[in-house]
């Protein structure tokens, strides 16, 4: 396998920006730009001789992470990334699927994306799950939100491509999920299974996703009551009634983490489109244009560049963030049709391109360019793929 995932890497490097179709009377700006990143990506964060990739870029072994549950993992500085950004290159791979349907992308995924998340697959543990580093490693944490990602990648990955496989790997991390639910606070899921503390909006929000994308491939209705329930369960539990977004999470005290992230009202987003779209319930479409326009307000600020029209441009913050908030909009607007949160987006990733990049190729966190990061996150990178390739699809 480390043989088969170096050639890869060098075949990936080496091919993948000149593989834009010659076909094409006008070049797809957007997609040419997400396979260029994903070159740079598996150029600058590749560990030789194996198929994982380095947490950030420059690679330095003394790193340690701040965003694990326990301090323990955090304290320890590993060689390979934690599951969460490398699980971004398989979103970021399956988005370039999906948009372009060639097949070189499915390859990649099948001889080097998922090759490698299977190294943090635990099996150890039941119900079986992915662990937040690998399993050669001391045994580490799992979270519930790491899977839920992953079984939204695997459901997308067998509409795609109707290869039952990938059918049966997120049926199989939804068993996990479900472990992770009781009745205290009324219902919802966990944030870590270690660490049973909060019920976090990243969490249900895309777990409710998930049970919907899981019904939509297998028509099976108790997938699509899970849905709902945890669509209804967040908007209780975790809405902002003064402006539609979401707050993190509700501790078991009652106690909520006010925090407001791109990820957590675009999944609320994704999700009552999806249920617009199933039900026809105009009551869905209403909370998830109100989100969407929340969404705008809150993490767009007004941007007036040197040359051209001001728009409103991405605000500075977790990328991969807003790449999953992307995905609420693109619901949405394959539901109502309203490309003005979409053009925004373009004009954010078009500025981006021209001002937040390294000589590298790899992204800051600013896209306006005016702060540069001392190190760059492999997940930010995966997140910039990720967006370029699903707006590469829309015309």
């Amino acid at each position: 396998m480390k043989s088969l995932c170096l050639l890869l890497n060098v075949v990936c490097i080496a091919s993948l920006s000149s593989c834009v179709s010659t076909k094409q009377a006008e070049p797809n700006l957007n997609l040419e730009r997400a396979q260029q990143t994903l070159d740079s990506l598996y150029q600058n964060y590749s560990a030789t001789n194996t198929c994982l990739l380095r947490e950030n870029y420059p690679f330095n072994e003394n790193h340690k992470v701040t965003y694990l549950a326990s301090e323990e993992q955090a304290n320890i500085p590993n060689q390979y990334s934690y599951l969460w950004p490398y699980s971004g290159t398989f979103s970021a791979v399956n988005a370039l699927l999906e948009t372009t349907q060639d097949k070189k992308y499915l390859k990649l995924l099948e001889k080097q994306v998922l090759p490698g998340l299977e190294e943090y697959f635990d099996t150890k543990r039941t119900p079986n799950a992915y662990a937040s580093y690998i399993r050669t490693a001391p045994t580490s944490d799992r979270f519930y939100d790491d899977n839920i990602w992953l079984g939204i990648d695997f459901t997308d990955t067998y509409q795609i491509t109707k290869d039952p496989k990938y059918l049966d790997k997120a049926k199989l991390i939804w068993e996990f999920i479900e472990s992770g639910t009781d009745s205290l606070l009324g219902g919802g899921i966990y944030w870590c299974e270690q660490k049973k503390g909060s019920k976090n909006t990243c969490s249900n929000a895309p777990g409710s996703v998930y049970a919907l994308k899981l019904f939509k491939a297998t028509n099976d209705s108790a997938y699509f009551k899970k849905g709902k329930e945890l669509y209804e369960w967040t908007q209780k539990n975790l809405q902002d009634s003064t402006d539609y977004l979401y707050y993190d999470n509700v501790r078991l005290d009652g106690k909520i983490g006010k925090a407001k992230f791109a990820y957590n009202s675009g999944q609320m987003m994704q999700s009552a489109a999806l249920l617009y779209q199933l039900t026809k319930n105009p009551a869905y479409l209403k909370d998830a244009q109100n989100i969407a326009k929340a969404c705008h307000n809150y993490f767009f600020t007004d941007f007036i560049p040197s040359t051209g029209t001001p728009f409103k441009m991405i605000k500075k913050g977790d990328i991969w963030f807003t790449a999953v908030m992307l995905r609420g909009f693109i619901e949405l607007y394959n539901t109502d049709n309203n490309k003005t949160y979409i053009d925004d987006f373009n004009k954010s990733l078009s500025y981006a391109w021209d001002n937040a990049r390294d000589e590298k190729g790899l992204f800051n966190t600013d896209l306006s360019g005016n702060n540069k990061d001392d190190k760059k996150w492999l997940l930010t990178q995966a997140a910039i793929v990720e967006m370029y390739g699903r707006l590469a699809a829309i015309k």
